[in-house]
């Protein structure tokens, strides 16, 4: 690792000016600045480019021509990405810029996902970038730039936007560099604990983060006390909480960041997404969700925030098969309709077949709060059914007996500071008890 290096990714047999003018302007920066950088060429073209293999650095030497589209991105997408990961690995590329059309900013974006983790800077400058981005950054920190015009040959307005493009992925390398450089002291060694939270699971999250805070800085501050009166270096620990909105990108995000190895325990306290997926609601994190901390076996502490309501757009968009239930308009964008208790059985069924497969089952504990899931799901308020929540509560129970899970009820609600504490405190258990 000799100097920061950004990897250029693009389709040279279509965009080879665009691709000159971005490595000529790195380049131009390199030369300018104390902080010389490294630029590696990636071709990932439909057809090979020989005539410009001096200075592509990693060719492409397939012809695809003849197959379909999907087809040629899903193969230069499989092929490549190994080669990203192991570039990555070795820390022999510290960021990643790329340009391209529809076509190029998939084949682009798929390649940042699959083969870089979260915290690699990776950005994309795309024709698609003022549109939905969803498709193509999904659960991931991709930087998007628009490209304003067609990444169709030189012109102003493309320089402008390709040399700013060059400056952000000169500053992102650079800064990249020196975070590897740098690399992670023992002092600064924390517990990483993710946690799920929606609007009416928020004061419950915000408890439990004070908690846990509270909890380890006070454990830090003792370690550090005897480190000191022993004559030795100040003491690593404490905790860093990272708060994953329930909105199904958050859950997708909390996911990956666990199969990444870069969070040591999950409090799961609003596992809502699970009940769009269930039911249809828009908020979906997909069919993985709660998968990642089960295989991993890392100490996860499960509950049923918000798991009585299912999420929509504007009311007009709630399907018809809803009508005569409980519906609530959250705001203008947002409206919501109360589980019944199939849905809730079903829900239920769904958790408990993901934490069956815990490969540590003595590290998972499901706190049920059995005063109510959510601020609208308490005695006076819309979604306040008790029956429903009872076929939740019943269901989980039944099909996680005997399986190693520990499934406890707590009489007060999400919300209640009494739960938050029992949840942190159930955390803390698993954290800082017998591997």
């Amino acid at each position: 690792m000799t100097q920061p290096t950004i990897l250029l990714l693009g389709t040279c047999d279509t965009k080879w000016s665009e691709l000159l003018y971005l490595h000529t302007q790195l380049t131009t920066l390199s030369k300018k600045t104390s902080n010389p950088i490294s630029i590696l060429l990636m071709d990932v073209g439909r057809t090979p480019t020989p005539t410009t293999q001096n200075l592509i650095t990693i060719p492409q030497t397939q012809d695809y021509t003849t197959l379909p589209r999907n087809t040629y991105i899903q193969r230069i997408t499989t092929h490549f990405t190994p080669t990203i990961q192991t570039l990555a690995q070795q820390k022999k590329i510290h960021a990643i810029l790329s340009i391209g059309g529809s076509c190029g900013t998939s084949i682009a974006t798929t390649l940042m996902r699959d083969a870089l983790p979260i915290g690699f800077p990776k950005l994309m400058v795309s024709t698609m970038a003022s549109g939905d981005v969803s498709p193509y950054v999904q659960e991931t920190d991709i930087t998007m730039m628009y490209s304003v015009v067609d990444v169709a040959g030189a012109n102003s307005i493309l320089k402008r936007v390709l040399r700013n493009a060059a400056a952000a992925g000169w500053g992102m390398v650079n800064s990249y560099y020196d975070c590897c450089l740098e690399g992670v002291s023992s002092s600064e060694v924390k517990k990483k604990i993710g946690i799920t939270m929606f609007g009416v699971t928020t004061p419950s999250v915000t408890m439990i983060r004070e908690y846990l805070e509270n909890h380890y800085k006070g454990q830090t501050k003792g370690e550090e006390e005897e480190d000191e009166e022993e004559g030795g270096e100040e003491g690593g620990g404490g905790c860093e909480v990272y708060i994953f909105h329930a909105t199904g990108a958050g859950g997708k995000a909390m996911e990956r960041l666990i199969r990444e190895n870069q969070l040591d325990a999950v409090v799961d306290l609003t596992t809502s997404e699970i009940v769009d997926e269930i039911v249809g609601g828009v908020l979906t994190a997909g069919p993985s969700r709660l998968s990642a901390a089960a295989e991993k076996g890392i100490p996860q502490v499960v509950s049923l925030g918000a798991c009585d309501m299912v999420n929509f757009g504007t009311p007009q968009t709630v399907p018809e098969r809803f009508a005569g239930r409980r519906i609530y308009e959250h705001n203008p964008t947002v409206t919501i309709v109360r589980t019944d208790e199939e849905e809730s059985r079903r829900v239920a069924s769904f958790i408990a077949g993901k934490l069956k497969e815990a490969v540590r089952p003595d590290k998972v504990v499901v706190l049920v709060p059995q005063g109510g899931l959510s601020m609208m799901d308490v005695p006076g308020q819309q979604f306040h059914d008790p029956v429903a929540d009872e076929a939740l509560f019943e269901t989980l129970e039944k099909e996680l007996q005997g399986t190693g899970v520990t499934v406890t009820r707590h009489p007060r609600h999400v919300n209640h500071p009494e739960f938050a504490q029992a949840v942190g405190t159930a955390l803390v258990h698993l954290l800082d008890g017998p591997n």
